[in-house]
């Protein structure tokens, strides 16, 4: 029987094979603390999908001030080291914070958000920082997102 050595993860040993990233510790290009597109997956004939790190913070009060959505794709959505808080309101033409719900998601359950979904980060929940998997086209964050400020009328406060 043939016996080969584990060798440790870098980009030279592995290039040949594919491509990683450190979810956990994530460096690099970014919005902020959106760690964007650091793993292609290409897609029969399509656009390639992103993955993407997030850090998500906990806040004393989870207020919502905006949201986003995309007219051309769904949203993926993983919390690989606590549980997250989730606000979403139906698709629609126009912003409704008035149908916003708030979503307890636990770590290592992936979401998926519909085409047309008002979203925006998610909150930390119980510790500081919490890292999330997203999963998205390629560069759609720039091609294909929607952000409306809400008036101060229409902030939403999440509870527990």
């Amino acid at each position: 029987m043939r016996k080969i050595e584990t060798v440790h993860l870098s980009k030279d040993a592995f290039e040949e094979f594919g491509s990683y990233y450190d979810f956990l510790n994530p460096t690099g290009h970014n919005l902020g603390d959106f760690y964007h597109d650091h793993i292609l997956y290409p897609v029969s004939g399509k656009e390639p999908i992103g993955f993407s790190a997030l850090l998500a913070h906990r806040k004393e009060e989870m207020i919502v001030t905006a949201a986003e959505y995309h007219n051309t794709t769904a949203e993926i959505l993983l919390p690989m080291d606590g549980d997250i808080i989730v606000h979403v309101a139906p698709p629609s033409n126009k912003p409704i914070p008035e149908q916003t719900r708030a979503f307890l998601v636990p770590k290592g359950t992936l979401v998926r958000l519909n085409t047309g979904v008002w979203h925006l980060a998610p909150f930390a929940r119980g510790q500081e920082v919490v890292h999330v998997m997203v999963a998205l086209p390629e560069r759609i964050y720039k091609n294909d997102c929607v952000i409306v400020d809400y008036k101060e009328e229409d902030y939403i406060q999440i509870v527990q």
